[in-house]
């Protein structure tokens, strides 16, 4: 025996398997918003017959104490629990179990039948509650521990051994008990997991993306944050509560590019935003006709009154003018010219733009600098920063900043602007990045929308990949919309606000349908506001702004649409039609699209009543939102057609018929 080692644990016989939400075995934090629920499952099981004890720990991270609620058995070994969530930062929670004594004597002594058997029993549990009641210590447990004494007497009294086995089940008695358990060979999961608490905007959000630079005030030849202030009233009427800017900075004069993406720009040329680094200065500057810093910081200051947060974009790459370029060359790939590498994704060339090597000697005072320049933005009011490329960025640099970022300012959001691979996209959300970008831009089926949308709402991505739905970005304007004419983009629109708890769009571009691409088969916008001013009337009359504006009211006043997870498809008979649902509490809205923009669609849908909270036999009420039609149904099945001209889309609120005690129908 002097060579055998035996198991610390040896005598703790519960097994903790499979426990749920958890990513890549806890190495990376589950999100949450605040108030949010987390939902905890686990098997829990043990040898034989023995009944056991399960715990669902919590605490916020750094605290000492835990928090604890006693999980429920669900049948075939699985336990469940939840909690909430309030402060903002990271949380933790983990399971814990054990062979429970007093439960595994309550059901033996329930299924006994003889009388002598039962009185044996009985004297193995009143053991068992006066070694509870001598644990309820101090003058909190005082109650308890006179209760569990009573208990005691009582399971000893002269009565009928069948009256003391009934009163051996008393759910009083078992809460009693298991506030003083006793916790014999505790097995403790393995890991101690992680939730990310951010604040709601994380979770519900409407952006619109404006270059300051079209931004014009009167008699003024460039934009700047004047003119964004001139608009805040025009943004925040449509309902956005986000606005995106594109970089700010100084942009660069070597290399300028010039209308179109052309090689050569003229003197009067402005180039590309993302071109950051002049002589004026980089990342931490601001180009010199938007305005000051004082000027932004009023712009700020104005749209968080008008009930607006300005967002900023996060593009680490320099102009060959960039003052990084000169004071450190050893943040630069170099050819075997002695050149800085320029950005290349052939056959395109970036002559403009210098990306930083992440793998230079110096990489820590990189980072460090990098870093910087979001602690400035947020010095400047920002909390919100959408996030230009990270896919071309190391991974364990993302994982540091934001981790870093967040630790100090946990109200701050970061959106991945990745439309690459799914593996990447995912990971970059894994290692925190609050909101991502997605297909949706490319997903116009019904078979590609169910598909892919299923994934993200259902899913178990969905416990860290927040999805943020832009049907056009200044870089992407998509076949559908070159070609869909206003139906199109009244569609596109209202799928991404009704599919997605987050969206936003490039405006005024979208509102104003621009659809004209440089050529056939290109996605690149016709005279592109990323290398040129674009001066807009925004009083169309064909503009699609209270359009837009109704779709957003909806989204506001209904919260089935302020969540991600509730997303529901239904059959519907017609290949060009899509039918889904979305449910909070008793809040039911069914949409219905159309997704062909040019020709009327009609279908029978099939709806499972009875899961949204509407009786089968009762008729009921469709109420669209979007154009105030007012729908008479009944039944599962019931029929719809959609004239893309009018509304391709559907917002139909369920509303159930019932009788009232004077005899009178009316709607719930």
């Amino acid at each position: 025996m002097k060579n055998t080692k035996f198991p610390q644990s040896g005598r703790a016989r519960a097994v903790i398997e499979r426990v749920s939400p958890e990513i890549d075995g806890g190495s990376f934090p589950i999100k949450r918003t605040t108030g949010e629920e987390v939902v905890v499952e686990a098997d829990v099981f043990t040898d034989g017959h023995d009944k056991l004890s399960c715990r669902l720990l919590h605490r916020p991270a750094g605290a000492d104490k835990w928090s604890e609620i006693a999980m429920a058995h669900q049948g075939n070994d699985c336990w469940q629990a939840s909690f909430n969530v309030s402060g903002l930062g990271r949380h933790e929670y983990t399971v814990v179990a054990w062979v429970d004594r007093f439960l595994t004597w309550r059901h033996d002594i329930s299924r006994r039948e003889d009388e002598a058997d039962i009185l044996a029993a009985l004297k193995v549990g009143i053991v068992l509650v006066e070694a509870a009641a001598q644990r309820a210590k101090g003058a909190k447990a005082e109650t308890a521990a006179l209760a569990l004494k009573n208990w005691a007497a009582e399971l000893s009294a002269a009565t009928t051994p069948q009256a003391r086995q009934l009163m051996a089940q008393s759910e009083s008695l078992a809460e009693l008990m298991a506030a003083h358990a006793e916790r014999l060979f505790v097995t403790e999961y393995r890991r101690v997991l992680e939730v990310t608490v951010e604040i709601e905007r994380a979770r519900f959000s409407t952006w619109y993306e404006i270059f300051p630079r079209s931004c014009l005030t009167e008699g003024a030849t460039h934009g700047s944050f004047a003119g964004v202030i001139e608009q805040l009233p025009y943004i925040a009427a449509m309902g956005f509560d986000v606005l995106y800017l594109p970089p700010i900075h100084p942009i660069g004069r070597g290399f300028r590019k010039g209308p179109n993406n052309s090689l050569k720009a003229g003197p009067n040329d402005h180039g590309s935003p993302w071109a950051i680094g002049a002589a004026e200065g980089g990342h931490r500057e601001i180009h010199a006709e938007l305005g000051s810093a004082e000027d932004f910081r009023r712009l700020v200051t104005e749209a968080r009154s008008a009930g607006l947060e300005v967002a900023m974009d996060i593009a680490y790459q320099c102009s060959p003018d960039h003052p990084y370029v000169a004071q450190h060359p050893e943040w630069f790939r170099h050819r075997p010219d002695g050149s800085i590498q320029y950005a290349e994704n052939p056959p395109k060339k970036y002559q403009d733009i210098y990306p930083f090597d992440y793998e230079s000697d110096d990489w820590q005072a990189l980072w460090a600098e990098l870093k910087g320049v979001v602690d400035h933005w947020i010095g400047e009011g920002v909390r919100i920063f959408r996030v230009d490329n990270p896919h071309t960025k190391p991974f364990p640099f993302w994982g540091w900043l934001i981790s870093a970022v967040q630790a100090e300012h946990p109200d701050t959001i970061f959106l991945a602007e990745a439309f690459t691979r799914p593996k990447i996209m995912h990971r970059l959300a894994k290692l925190g990045f609050t909101q991502s970008y997605t297909y949706f831009t490319w997903r116009n089926t019904k078979e590609e929308l169910t598909e892919y949308f299923t994934e993200l709402a259902q899913h178990d991505s969905r416990e860290y990949f927040r999805p943020n739905l832009w049907p056009n970005t200044p870089d992407i304007l998509p076949e559908f919309l070159q070609y869909g004419g206003r139906a199109g983009f009244m569609l596109r629109v209202a799928l991404a606000a009704t599919l997605g708890a987050n969206y936003g769009i490039y405006g005024p571009a979208y509102e104003l349908m621009e659809h004209e691409a440089i050529k056939p088969g290109s996605e690149e916008y016709l005279n592109s506001e990323k290398y040129q001013l674009r001066k807009r009337d925004l009083s169309q009359p064909d503009s699609l702004e209270s359009y837009i504006t109704r779709l957003n009211q909806i989204r506001r006043d209904n919260p089935a649409l302020q969540s991600d997870w509730n997303l529901r498809f239904h059959p519907i008979d017609n290949p060009l039609m899509l039918c889904y649902s979305k449910t909070d509490g008793e809040e039911t809205l069914v949409m219905v699209a159309n997704l062909d923009p040019h020709n009327t669609q009609a279908g029978w849908i099939e709806l499972p009543l009875e899961e949204l909270g509407v009786l089968p036999e009762a008729s009921f009420q469709a109420h669209d939102l979007l154009s105030g039609a007012r729908f008479l149904w009944q039944g599962e099945r019931n029929f719809v057609r959609l004239d893309p001209q009018a509304s391709p889309l559907h917002i139909l609120r369920l509303r159930r018929r019932v009788r009232s005690e004077r005899d009178f129908d009316y709607f719930l």
